[in-house]
């Protein structure tokens, strides 16, 4: 530190000199002046608080696919859900969900016919159901956001669909093209949307399951295949300019349009689950005007594709993309404005989300993702104002900021006084601890006697796994206890209700669901065969043991322990075998796991998407399926295969219940949690309900800019005396240099004088 002060004060003896030359007579204002200039500490332009504009972070990289064929991760759904327009989407307010039309006019039921064509009723049985055909109505005055693939000539002839790269020249962005253009959205595009997934060009991750659902998808992603190869006979296989594939040129017998706004999509046999991959992304239209323009040379060295550049019907259209730092969603001009919705719940409607019924979406006119590759000032951000909402695909904010509020009373008290809205609610995902039912002790059983007893020894130990106590303990990783597979927000599912809880692990008492005592697990204990935890037969320790897949860490000792306590509640000794999580899924694929810990996140929002992971024939140690715990139940794999094929109604409700409980008594699962989905918003963000689910969202938020501007003076008021500090500072710093300055010369003219002296004498 030494050193530095005596090379600035050194600089600051430079620094005088100039100023007595005259270089810089205002130094010392100019410096004043920029110290002042730095005291607004906005990362934004000035104005931007009063704009109507969101702003938001992205964390690590800029998205890999924006083109809808090709995504799947939850980081690209902040712009895909924004842009393009499935046919389907999900109520934004509603729970469970339920699905509404988006590009569609309306949701359909799909018509039943046999395997000569003739059609069927409504209840038909699944196995005489040949094919399942949608004949979606699509909405009309539907139009695209503007862009330089529509644009045409007085002629009506294509401006930009033959450039040579000498024309494209250095344009990175649609909006560098001086003319733009739009056309009407035609159930064509849904066509061509779904043959795409047959492409070699692109990642199209959903074409094995599509293919084998979707008539002739799987024979047309042999003729594709074929087809491209043609095209590029004659390029390197790294060429990254291909000829445009135009899959207008070959029919799908699956997907055609009957007319311009009605599309028909047929399905092998019966998928009632089909209508939720509509509502995805998969589904949504792509115009081959754009599929054309990006095909042409020059454009993928330019960085032009729809994994950047996404052409949509939906409220916003990227305007701005900056690899890796900023992405920038504006009001796409040409979109309808569709209302907001009027139905919700009690809680809702107390929140405000009902205020805005009716109004036209999207209310807010520009995005800003800028990305923050550190948490530390990425929060600070939020916690300035400079964020409106942290993150639109981390559904974790909520969660961690409620425990920061309980953990210190200084940001409790900060949260509370800036009036920040933490939302919080049931994720579509569970998290559990299993039994491997090919086990011996623990798991199915040889013999009837075996059976009953290895029931009542996994029955004992669900209720000695307190996962109150757990949410207690570990609250970032917390949810609200599981009674069965089914988390809330799913049709079938009786989570939360007088008669969701389970009997084996719960019990009613004075009108509160309670879990049961200790006492009542030993019983079950004894009768197991294991008194006090030890074999009634040999008199050893019950020794039993738990896969976990992640080494053992200090962070994870804490968990472990815990784990280990619950068991030594009924003296029973746990041993810990933790392995990488891939050796974890190589023992699990083996069958060579007792017990262990597993969750789930859903697909869509059905109870066959849950059900199926203790389906017996899923066993993961037998088929490679998901159901990890290898169940075996012969009436819940029959119930099963008759509920894959229900519609939601009564029949199905029945159904799952009769599943449940057969899952709650043979007890495959200590049931676990449903973990937390949550949001943080401030106080001017209106409409913010948190969802894995929804993730068209930002059609929805509303902005007070005047309440934001106003918070985020009173926030960040400048501080001055840091000013008067260094102030002080460089005015001794500059006395000290002119100090040093006088000696200096004082020093060199007196020789001199010392010089004539000795001459004159």
């Amino acid at each position: 530190m030494t050193k530095w002060l005596q090379s600035l004060q050194g600089g600051l003896v430079e620094a005088v000199d100039w100023i007595r030359a005259g270089v810089c007579p205002a130094a010392l204002a100019c410096l004043i002046g920029l110290g002042l200039a730095g005291c607004d500490n906005s990362p934004y332009a000035k104005g931007s608080a009063e704009s109507n504009t969101l702003y938001t972070a992205f964390n690590e990289r800029s998205p890999r696919y924006l083109d809808p064929t090709s995504s799947y991760s939850s980081n690209e759904t902040p712009y895909t859900y924004q842009i393009y327009e499935p046919l389907y989407g999900y109520h934004y307010l509603k729970r469970p969900y339920v699905l509404t039309p988006k590009a569609a006019a309306s949701v359909v039921q799909p018509k039943y016919v046999d395997k000569n064509g003739k059609s069927l009723p409504e209840d038909a049985p699944a196995d005489q159901i040949a094919e399942s055909v949608y004949d979606i109505p699509i909405k009309h005055g539907v139009l695209y956001a503007p862009h330089p693939a529509f644009a045409k000539d007085a002629s009506g002839a294509y401006l930009y669909h033959r450039l040579t790269p000498s024309q494209l020249g250095d344009k990175r962005s649609p909006w560098d093209f001086p003319q733009v253009g739009t056309r009407e959205l035609t159930a064509e595009d849904f066509v061509y949307a779904l043959k795409r997934h047959a492409t070699t060009r692109t990642a199209a991750p959903v074409f094995g399951i599509f293919s084998e659902y979707v008539v002739g998808l799987a024979d047309y992603g042999k003729l594709i295949k074929a087809e491209d190869k043609k095209l590029r006979a004659s390029l390197p296989p790294t060429a990254k300019d291909k000829p445009f594939l135009d899959f207008r040129r070959w029919p799908l017998a699956g997907a055609q349009a009957l007319d311009s706004h009605t599309l028909r999509i047929r399905i092998i046999g019966k998928y009632p689950q089909w209508k939720y991959w509509m509502a995805m992304t998969f589904l949504a239209p792509v115009p081959w005007e754009a599929d054309a323009f990006y095909a042409q040379p020059g454009m993928a060295a330019n960085g032009l594709s729809l994994n950047t550049w996404p052409v949509g019907t939906g409220p916003y259209m990227m305007a701005e993309y900056v690899q890796d730092r900023r992405h920038v969603l504006k009001r796409n001009p040409n979109y309808r404005g569709e209302p907001y919705p009027c139905d919700g719940s009690a809680q809702d409607k107390a929140e405000g989300r009902l205020n805005d019924c009716g109004q036209r979406t999207p209310f807010v006119d520009t995005l800003v993702f800028n990305i923050e590759k550190e948490a530390v000032p990425q929060d600070a951000k939020f916690r300035q104002g400079y964020l409106d909402v942290p993150e639109f695909d981390q559904m974790s904010y909520g969660n961690a900021y409620k425990i920061q509020m309980e953990d210190s009373e200084a940001f409790n008290q900060e949260f509370t006084q800036k009036g920040i809205v933490l939302s919080r609610t049931v994720d579509l995902s569970s998290r559990y601890m299993g039994f491997n039912w090919l086990d011996p002790v623990v798991g199915q059983g040889d013999t009837p006697e075996q059976r009953l007893r290895n029931r009542k020894l996994r029955q004992a130990l669900s209720i000695a796994m307190d996962w109150d106590e757990y949410n207690r303990i570990f609250p970032k990783a917390a949810g609200e206890v599981a009674h069965g597979p089914l988390p809330g927000g799913v049709f079938g599912s009786r989570h939360g209700t007088n008669g969701g809880f389970n009997p084996v692990t719960h019990k009613v008492v004075s009108g509160q669901i309670v879990r049961r005592s200790l006492d009542e697990a030993k019983r079950l204990l004894t009768e197991a065969g294991y008194p006090d935890g030890r074999d009634a037969r040999t008199g050893k320790p019950l020794v039993l043991n738990y896969d976990v897949g992640a080494a053992a860490t200090p962070d994870s000792k804490a968990n472990l322990d815990w784990t280990a306590k619950q068991f030594a509640k009924l003296g029973i000794q746990l041993e810990i075998r933790a392995t990488d999580y891939n050796q974890f899924q190589d023992k699990v694929r083996r069958g060579k796991h007792q017990i262990f810990t597993w969750g789930w996140l859903a697909d869509y929002p059905d109870a066959e998407n849950f059900l199926f992971l203790l389906y017996g024939p899923n066993a993961k140690s037998v088929h490679d399926g998901e159901n990890a715990s290898n169940y075996q139940n012969e009436e819940y794999d029959r119930l099963y295969s008759q509920l894959r094929f229900m519609d939601d109604g009564p029949a199905k409700q029945s159904v799952i219940d009769r599943m449940v409980k057969i899952l709650q008594e043979d007890a495959p699962w200590s049931w676990g949690y449903f973990p937390y989905s949550s949001g943080a918003y401030h106080k001017w963000v209106r409409n913010g309900k948190p969802s894995i689910m929804v993730r068209d969202q930002a059609q929805y938020y509303k902005l007070d800019v005047t309440e934001r501007a106003r918070s985020l003076r009173e926030w960040n008021r400048p501080q001055y005396w840091p000013l008067a500090a260094v102030a002080l500072l460089v005015f001794g710093m500059v006395w000290g240099a002119a100090k040093i300055l006088r000696s200096r010369e004082r020093a060199t003219a007196l020789p001199a004088r010392s010089s004539n002296t000795f001459r004159e004498h």
